[in-house]
């Protein structure tokens, strides 16, 4: 289960509708080992598609080495779809390099029904794909 406050919620929301139609993506880092999502880091998606994000490798190594420093570690990977369900696609399952990580899913379109977007969280280990319960706390 990903526990996570509102707050982180509305920022990887917001920043998903800020680059619609282009899918946004970040990470929220966390102390080491504790599970427990803390710092919003927005990350500018470098191939500034519609259908496809893709850290930029120097900001992924300066962030990297900034969350080694700080002992942290990145809790949520998160991306937007911005025309389909959040769901992973095979290519981001096939990205997907840290077996921790919560990777949450945000849709900008009304893929359900339900409303203007989708948040969820799922699990991704050796390309195996398990959907977990996102837990929206106002405090940890």
């Amino acid at each position: 289960m990903l526990t996570i406050t509102q707050a982180l919620v509305d920022q990887i929301v917001a920043h998903a509708r800020k680059d619609h139609p282009d899918e946004a993506c970040g990470v929220v880092a966390g102390p080491a080992g504790s599970d427990r999502p803390e710092r919003f880091i927005p990350m500018l998606n470098a191939a500034m598609s519609p259908t496809f994000y893709e850290f930029d490798s120097g900001d992924l190594l300066k962030l990297y080495r900034e969350l080694d420093d700080r002992d942290e570690d990145p809790v949520v990977i998160y991306h937007s779809h911005t025309a389909t369900e959040a769901y992973p696609s095979r290519t981001d399952i096939s990205y997907a390099n840290e077996p921790g990580a919560h990777y949450v899913l945000v849709s900008t379109a009304d893929t359900d029904g339900l409303g203007e977007f989708q948040f969820r969280s799922f699990r991704i280990t050796d390309g195996e794909v398990t959907e977990e319960e996102v837990r929206i706390v106002e405090t940890y």
